[in-house]
């Protein structure tokens, strides 16, 4: 009898990435994905929460997870079962290249773990998380599900410069539906690397979806978003018939 251990089933692959920069390229093997929620004050006031108007009254950052393998990299996300009320949200990504040291990241050197940005679509089953807001429940099934996280490639972090200034949007069949500068961010991103290491360990391979600004609204099949930052980073994402 065989006793040496061994895999009982297939492993599954390791979700990569593409990354393609001025100096590098290759693949950024994915560990997990946080998200932000209600980073944005017209986002949050457009889901009727209160938005701070100063960095003392912002209180705590919300976070939630997506699993590793609802990342689409082909373009193709599928509707999927279970809603009928699906919505886009563009949000930067950023993506880590290090691991954070033990204890609470102090915002300063929070720089030093990111490798690399991307732009992502958070979709969102938004009935099925009004629902269970509405019951004091918690939301996962409306952000947590198959193709719930569209991701562009990623850009070395040195490829992109000042993200403050930079410009974030998203077209659906051409029209212009969110847009914003990530001035506007309430946490910017060593804010929220700060934030995330009083949760969890950040390691190399984590991606942190940074929040959505306005102008969330519905999908449907067939629908085509395109997504960017500047002339930087594009996504360009089909939603597919249900499976």
């Amino acid at each position: 009898m065989n006793t040496t251990p061994h895999d009982l089933i297939p492993a599954p692959a390791a979700v990569r990435v593409p990354v393609a920069g001025n100096a590098v390229s290759g693949h950024f093997p994915v560990r997990r994905i946080y998200c932000v929620g209600r980073n944005f004050a017209d986002h949050a006031r457009e889901m009727g929460a209160a938005a701070p108007t100063s960095k003392a009254e912002r209180g705590t950052p919300v976070f939630f997870l997506k699993p590793t393998d609802s990342l689409v990299l082909d373009g193709v996300a599928a509707y999927p079962p279970g809603t009928q009320d699906l919505h886009h949200e563009i949000e930067l990504v950023v993506a880590l290249g290090a691991d954070a040291p033990a204890g609470v990241l102090a915002p300063e050197n929070a720089g030093s773990l990111v490798f690399a940005y991307g732009i992502g679509l958070d979709l969102t089953r938004r009935d099925l998380q009004a629902a269970a807001k509405a019951k004091g429940l918690p939301w996962d099934t409306g952000k947590s599900f198959d193709d719930a996280a569209p991701i562009s490639t990623l850009i070395p972090a040195e490829d992109i410069g000042d993200l403050a200034s930079r410009t974030l949007s998203l077209r659906v069949n051409g029209e212009l539906r969110q847009q914003s500068k990530l001035d506007m961010l309430i946490w910017d991103v060593p804010d929220i690397l700060h934030e995330l290491s009083k949760l969890y360990a950040l390691k190399a391979g984590d991606l942190v979806f940074m929040g959505t600004p306005a102008g969330v609204a519905a999908l449907q099949p067939g629908d085509v978003c395109e997504g960017a930052l500047d002339d930087l980073l594009r996504l360009d994402c089909r939603i597919a018939s249900p499976r």
